[in-house]
């Protein structure tokens, strides 16, 4: 029978070993019944299976699949089959793999403290993110026994705080290290950009009645210029406003004698020459025009001393009143002179985003 069908399968491709594909089925026969080393595993039946029928029809992927008689039973395999392998339970698989699991998911091992980092912060950091200048203005501060902590005047250098449970404050005023405020403020004319002015003159801090809480300015504004300036006690923001890397947009309105060349605004763009060096508007336009009576816009991003009086004068029109009118996104709208109101929510957004933040 097993030379019969033999001829049968030669015959059928005309006699002839294709390519040696004989020899090599003859190989695939005597492995065809054997489990694969990955299926040994699970019950793959009996032993090996014998004949030309296993061969040709079982092979590998026969073999892994019979689990009764046909595939490797006493009927189908003959004496000398191997025994039938036992299956791994796969309860036994999970319980290793829980047993690895719990091998190397080793809880973390907590250091003594005096290994790991110092709790909170260092004052002069503390007190720098906070907007009272540089760490080294800072360092000065508590040198001449002007901060204390918690009702302690600090004398010490190094000092470690928390903020948000500790009462730092400096010269009697708290340091808001963790809740800021924002406000905007109509600046007169005649009001000095300070908070305190040892002259006795009019300053800004003249103007906010909140002074729980140190506030200081973001930017300044010319003594007899009017228009919004924002105060806060977000140091890191009022930073970014304030520099030219992020290069957020001032706009004035400027009151000045006509008639104007139709070059001005081109001019101004293209930039005019200082003694600082080029100053240059981003955006120029004519708001109102009554005889020789013009009210023009200057939107530029740069904050040097005077810059859009110095701009004007420089092309032949002195300024005679100057309003700045917003601040990156914060518009002067219809605040009167003098009134200081708090920035909602979605402006100070709109700062933060400016600055990115």
């Amino acid at each position: 029978m097993r030379s019969s069908g033999r001829n049968s399968r030669g015959s059928g491709s005309g006699g002839k070993n294709y390519r040696g594909a004989g020899n090599r089925r003859d190989e695939k026969q005597q492995r065809a019944g054997r489990p694969r080393p990955e299926e040994r595993r699970y019950d793959v039946g009996g032993g090996p299976q014998q004949g030309p029928q296993a061969g040709a029809k079982g092979g590998p992927k026969g073999g892994a699949r019979g689990g009764g008689p046909k595939a490797g039973g006493p009927k189908a395999g003959g004496g000398r089959g191997r025994k039938p392998v036992p299956a791994r339970p796969r309860e036994y698989e999970a319980q290793i793999e829980e047993r690895n699991r719990a091998r190397h998911d080793k809880p973390r091992v907590k250091l003594p403290k005096t290994f790991g980092e110092p709790e909170g912060e260092r004052l002069q950091k503390v007190l720098a993110r906070a907007g009272m200048g540089s760490r080294r203005a800072c360092e000065e501060l508590i040198d001449q026994a002007r901060v204390e902590v918690n009702g302690k005047i600090v004398t010490e250098q190094g000092m470690r705080v928390d903020p948000e449970k500790d009462e730092i404050k400096v010269d009697g005023l708290t340091v808001a290290t963790q809740s800021y405020l924002f406000f905007a403020l109509n600046k007169p004319a005649g009001v000095v950009s300070t908070m305190e002015d040892p002259d006795g003159r009019q300053c800004l801090g003249d103007y906010v009645t909140n002074r729980e809480t140190r506030l200081f300015h973001v930017g300044r504004l010319d003594t007899e210029t009017e228009g919004i300036i924002l105060l806060t006690n977000h140091g890191e923001l009022a930073h970014r406003l304030t520099h030219p890397r992020y290069g957020v947009t001032k706009t004035y309105l400027a009151a000045i004698q006509g008639p104007l060349p139709r070059d001005l605004g081109k001019r101004l763009k293209n930039g005019i020459q200082l003694e600082d060096g080029y100053a240059r508007a981003d955006h120029f336009r004519v708001v109102q025009n009554t005889g020789k009576n013009y009210l023009v816009e200057v939107s530029l991003h740069e904050g040097r001393k005077h810059i859009v009086r110095r701009m004007l004068a420089e092309a032949g029109f002195p300024v005679d009143k100057l309003v700045r009118t917003a601040f990156g996104p914060i518009a002067l709208g219809d605040q009167k002179s003098g009134w200081l109101r708090r920035l909602t929510n979605t402006e100070v957004g709109m700062l933060m985003r400016e600055v990115d933040l």
